[in-house]
């Protein structure tokens, strides 16, 4: 079974001013991939989403998924945060999401999101708009089984 954590980086949910669709969303849409076995709300604070992530990778979960802090606002930290769990980066993910994102506003372009490796853990950062992450959810989709897999060790390459 894989084991998929979501974590949402956003004071306004926090805080329980706004909902948070977005996490909800992927939530949802990790299911057909795996068992979502946790999922938390936590302010655009680093050392916060560093420690969760972090915890999350001492639990063996095999993904996890970030929504929120992914711009150009002071606050913005998801990037930053994932970098310092990550033992190695997988710019890959990132980039074909940016590409894909184009296509629906120029915006794109400016998003900071990275995707990598921690242990065995996948980790990969989504735009906290719902909208974009029903856009860029069919991007990533395909890689998922088999980056599992792989980081895992699961499957071999063919020779």
């Amino acid at each position: 079974m894989r084991t998929i954590a979501v974590l949402t980086s956003s004071d306004a949910s926090y805080q329980a001013i706004r909902a948070d669709t977005s996490g909800t969303l992927l939530q949802r849409l990790a299911g057909a991939i795996g068992t979502v076995v946790a999922y938390r709300v936590l302010p655009d604070e680093a050392d916060q989403l560093i420690s969760q992530m972090r915890e999350w990778v001492d639990q063996g979960i095999h993904l996890i998924l970030t929504t929120g802090g992914t711009g150009l606002g002071p606050r913005d930290v998801m990037p930053e945060a994932t970098r310092a769990v990550i033992d190695r980066e997988i710019p890959g993910i990132p980039e074909a999401m940016r590409q894909a994102s184009l296509a629906h506003t120029p915006f794109g372009m400016i998003s900071r999101a990275v995707a990598g490796l921690a242990r065995t853990t996948l980790i990969i950062n989504f735009p906290g708009s719902p909208k974009a992450i029903e856009q860029l959810w069919p991007v990533v989709l395909p890689i998922l089984p088999h980056a599992l897999d792989v980081s895992q060790g699961k499957t071999q390459h063919e020779k």
